[in-house]
């Protein structure tokens, strides 16, 4: 006797996120193993893997690749035995599989490049006829991802699709397809800037001359405990006695009221080689002092850029900050707020400026390392003093930070 097992999106792993589905594993008619992984599943900013709940034979799919898909949907069947010595499944004839989901089987022998792949990823090299040692992989260790393999298809695609230039534009144009994750990013920020926030972006300068001494004086000692001391855990950490002067800064507008968060989880835009910005986020950074923090910091880091971050890494967040001056920019503005969260911090590039300074009542010019820092808030949330009362409460810490 056979019965029917749903397939469902399950609540664990993905509550309050926005899905799409982006691949199917396998095809209607192919034999399924319980636990293997069945559908790649893309959140906001990270892709996870929903593995099959039963073994037996993927029967039907109800969602197909690129749909918007929500926890507790059932996007497919799977045709499997409830009691021992029943008749093995058979798989559907060639005819009744679907040619938009086409087989993709794992090697027997994986080639050497492949060892250390997923299921997914060395699915996908069969699926496209391509060798691992043709892909450079970001994960840990060289190890090759999914976005690897999915960047590398569409670089291919793209260098060989030119079209025609519009009219007006002399030479060819070369088109390279949007990820399903660009085109989301894209959907969010206009979102949050021409139909949500009314943005406005205050600007302050500060000295970084006591941060960096203090960096200086304790580096070492950081790294001896495996925690690397950046600039960005500095800038985690004055934020605490900025949002206690501005609590509007940690908060969600609603049409009934303004919601005031009492934890500060700070999430940190992180640039990731090829796939965009990610937003993981350090939780409850009041309780934790500067070596928490930047331990926090690294691993969050490290787990993006290897593509380790669950969708609990990236939710839940009370707040922003965007060091865009890691990639060298003095001052960005304005920088789109991360919805539903009323504000996001901008922290430029470092540098060594002339600066006049009043020494027993004499100017005098001196040099300084200096940075701009921009906040921009939800106008709806914050008026102008708010924001500046913000900054001069960062700024002072930053600058005030002990030896």
């Amino acid at each position: 006797m056979t019965l029917l097992v749903d397939i469902r999106v399950p609540s664990e792993s993905f509550e309050g996120s926005r899905l799409q589905l982006v691949r199917w594993l396998k095809a209607p008619g192919q034999s399924v193993t319980a636990g293997e992984p069945l559908i790649e599943v893309e959140t906001e900013k990270v892709t996870m893997e929903i593995h099959a709940p039963a073994g037996g034979v993927l029967r039907e799919i109800l969602k197909e690749e690129q749909a918007e898909i929500s926890v507790g949907d059932v996007v497919g069947r799977i045709e499997t035995r409830d009691e021992a010595g029943s008749e093995p499944l058979a798989p559907v004839a060639a005819a009744e599989q679907r040619p938009n989901v086409p087989p993709a089987p794992v090697p027997a022998v994986p080639t050497p490049g492949t060892l250390a792949a997923s299921p997914a990823v060395r699915r996908l090299l069969v699926q496209h006829d391509l060798a691992a040692e043709a892909i450079r992989g970001t994960g840990t260790e060289g190890r090759i991802t999914v976005d690897d393999v999915l960047r590398h298809v569409a670089d291919r695609a793209a260098s060989a699709e030119v079209d025609a230039a519009p009219p007006g534009i002399e030479g060819p144009v070369r088109r390279v397809p949007h990820s399903p994750l660009r085109r989301r990013t894209a959907e969010r920020m206009v979102e949050s800037l021409l139909k949500t926030a009314p943005h406005v972006t205050t600007v302050f300068e500060a000295d970084l001359g006591a941060v960096v001494g203090h960096r200086t004086r304790h580096r070492a000692a950081f790294d001896a405990e495996r925690v690397p001391l950046t600039l960005t855990a500095y800038f985690v950490a004055a934020c605490v006695p900025a949002i206690r002067s501005v609590p509007e800064a940690n908060a969600r507008w609603s049409y009934e009221a303004l919601e005031l968060y009492e934890r500060i989880d700070i999430g940190i835009a992180t640039a990731v080689e090829g796939k965009g910005l990610m937003v993981p986020v350090i939780r409850d950074v009041a309780a934790l002092d500067l070596k928490a923090i930047a331990a926090r910091l690294d691993d969050l880091t490290r787990r993006a850029r290897s593509d380790r971050l669950t969708p609990a890494d990236v939710r839940g967040g009370t707040f922003t900050i965007s060091n865009h001056g890691i990639s060298g920019s003095l001052f960005a503005a304005p920088i789109i707020i991360n919805q539903p969260q009323s504000a996001i911090l901008g922290v430029g590039r470092l540098e060594k400026r002339a600066v006049v300074i009043e020494r027993d009542g004499v100017d005098a010019i001196v040099v300084r390392p200096r940075c701009y820092v921009t906040l921009t808030l939800d106008h709806r949330v914050m008026d102008g003093h708010q924001a500046n009362r913000f900054l001069r409460a960062w700024v002072a810490t930053i600058e005030g930070w002990p030896g």
